[in-house]
């Protein structure tokens, strides 16, 4: 049991640490960024609730509108709606960075509980696998979820229209790998691995462009207080 619990907590803690260690400049507070990763957590009661609701009453089980919209579009949503009323005017969210930290801690905490249910339920011998791609992905959508986020507050370009994207896109990548797993029947893999090393490139893009904006940031913010010109 120990075993199995520890198999499905530690790639999500792995992983977070991995992108808030990529925040080179003022971290963000561990209580905060650990409450984000517990409400992520929660999340998942009602989300699994909802999914099995329309599993029995056998509503939208083909698998384009299972992936795209009740895997998809769902779980990103309920993501994308913490984000908005619990981080977005939080006064921790204070540069772009800090997008990414929260939107990968909301999403890990989700992927972690999910994790850790289905591994108790089939078995250690899925942790590598689970590891591998349902978990990272998570953290890759947070990543793209809360860049945006950030570009919306920080950039002050479109802000809405970055929020939306905020939301659209995460769910667009995460109804194509759902989409990946139901649709290929054999040889899933030489569809997948391209996918996610895709997933990865973009993923941290977006944290070197996050990371760039807060050196600039930073480096105006130095200059004003020791009047360089």
């Amino acid at each position: 049991m120990i075993s199995v619990i520890s198999a499905g907590i530690a790639p999500g803690v792995a992983l977070l640490a991995f992108f808030y260690l990529k925040d080179r400049v003022n971290s963000e507070p561990l209580s905060m960024v650990f409450r984000s990763f517990i409400t992520g957590g929660l999340l998942v009661i009602p989300i699994m609730f909802l999914e099995y609701t329309f599993v029995i009453e056998g509503v939208g089980q083909s698998p384009f509108v299972k992936s795209f919209l009740l895997t998809g579009l769902m779980e990103e949503f309920v993501k994308w709606f913490i984000f908005l009323y619990t981080i977005y005017k939080h006064v921790f969210f204070d540069e772009h960075y800090d997008g990414i930290v929260y939107g990968v801690s909301i999403s890990l905490g989700f992927a972690t509980v999910e994790n850790l249910l289905y591994l108790l339920a089939n078995g250690i011998e899925y942790a590598f696998g689970r590891a591998l791609f349902p978990v990272s992905s998570h953290a890759l959508f947070g990543v793209i979820m809360g860049f945006y986020f950030g570009k919306s507050k920080f950039k002050r370009k479109h802000p809405k229209q970055m929020i939306a994207i905020a939301l659209i896109l995460p769910a667009v990548l995460h109804g194509l790998y759902d989409f990946i797993l139901s649709a290929v029947q054999s040889n899933w893999l030489y569809v997948m691995v391209p996918f996610m090393i895709m997933l990865w490139a973009l993923a941290l893009r977006k944290v070197k462009l996050a990371n760039q904006e807060k050196k600039v940031v930073h480096l105006d913010r130095r200059n004003k207080w020791t009047g360089t010109i």
